[in-house]
């Protein structure tokens, strides 16, 4: 790969080969959201996603005094963060996870049923810091997409090294001469690897109709966030399957149970609430992957007070909900600022 300047102050960067770790900082921070991000897409969980970027601040501090400027300091950090991404996949398929099992009561018999999915949601609040950074001329996704839950659900059915390829050449729009750098793979490789992902991300991706959603933080989307959360909490199942699409998907990952169409995701409510019995829940407003979210919390029987129950995040389409995604990892909800208990009712004015 041919020299091109380098995008940092050549001072700064000298500095920090020399070992000025206040230097490296400086030096890093511009890029710190935008890989973490990147990481987030490739691995779909937020925790392991800090882990490798652990990983990868370490190796580019040691790596430092060996960078020549050959490639951008921003390709060569994202040389360092896919390959860490790649090494994480390979370990954790020596190490499958524990499949989480059903539900605790007998579910409705399932529209499909999927693979084991270990996919995390990304808090919002994340996304506001990012600063605004223009793909490249070879990029195919808007920002706003790349960032919804269902293209980083998508994203994990591709092999790990089509992941990679399809975020750098897609995503990111580096060039297929500069992502065969980054991976240490020929062109052809690359291309042959960006047209099979592209085949399976335009079969698992949901239609064009998706561009209906309304606009983050407008008065239409909060009017449809707020008519689910009313009745989410008032136990009407009618009430929330009005909301949905035709073909709407109820999922809750990793458990491998999916509900597809009204008629299965109120199936399906109807057992849940049967087996928990109404005790009343809060919903608490939030946003992940650039869309409405809410933490649940379902009330304790003998006590003034709601216990976490996970997160709800919402797919929007138009006037209706496409997809409701559910999950129970209260581990999750610290990183959205949400307690694990709250009081019930709830105190007055909220």
């Amino acid at each position: 790969m041919d020299s091109v300047p380098i995008d940092a102050p050549d001072a700064e960067l000298a500095r920090a080969q020399a070992g000025d770790d206040q230097a490296f900082r400086e030096l890093t921070r511009p890029y710190l959201g935008e890989l973490q991000l990147h990481c987030y897409r490739i691995l779909g969980s937020l925790a392991d996603a800090e882990d490798v970027m652990q990983e990868t601040l370490l190796a580019a501090w040691r790596g430092l005094p060996q960078y020549q400027g050959r490639a951008s300091l921003r390709a060569w950090l994202y040389r360092i963060a896919t390959n860490r991404c790649l090494n994480a996949l390979r370990a954790s398929s020596r190490r499958p996870r524990q499949d989480p099992g059903p539900p605790p009561f007998t579910p409705p018999e399932p529209t499909r049923r999927g693979e084991p999915m270990w996919l995390e949601p990304y808090p919002d609040a994340l996304l506001d810091e990012l600063p605004d950074v223009t793909p490249g001329p070879d990029a195919r996704y808007e920002a706003k997409e790349t960032v919804a839950l269902a293209f980083v659900a998508a994203i994990q059915h591709l092999p790990p090294r089509q992941r990679a390829v399809l975020l750098l050449r897609d995503v990111l729009g580096f060039r297929s001469a500069e992502v065969a750098g980054i991976l240490a793979a020929s062109e052809a490789s690359v291309n042959s690897a960006l047209q099979r992902a592209r085949v399976t991300m335009a079969a698992e991706l949901p239609g064009p109709r998706r561009e209906d959603a309304p606009r983050p933080h407008s008065a239409r989307e909060r009017d449809l966030a707020a008519r689910f959360a009313a009745a989410f909490t008032n136990g009407d199942i009618d009430g929330v399957v009005a909301l949905l699409t035709d073909d709407a998907w109820y999922t809750m990952p990793p458990v491998t149970l999916e509900y597809q169409g009204r008629a299965a995701i109120a199936g399906f409510l109807t057992d849940s609430r049967r087996w928990r019995g109404y005790q009343g829940y809060r919903l608490i407003p939030t946003r992940a992957n650039g869309q409405p979210a809410y933490g649940c919390y379902v009330r304790d029987e003998h006590a003034p007070i709601c216990h976490a129950h996970g997160l709800i995040v919402l797919t929007l389409e138009g006037d209706q909900i496409s997809a409701i995604t559910r999950f129970v990892d209260n581990s999750i909800l610290a990183r959205f600022g949400l307690p694990r208990t709250l009081p019930f009712p709830a105190p007055a004015g909220r």
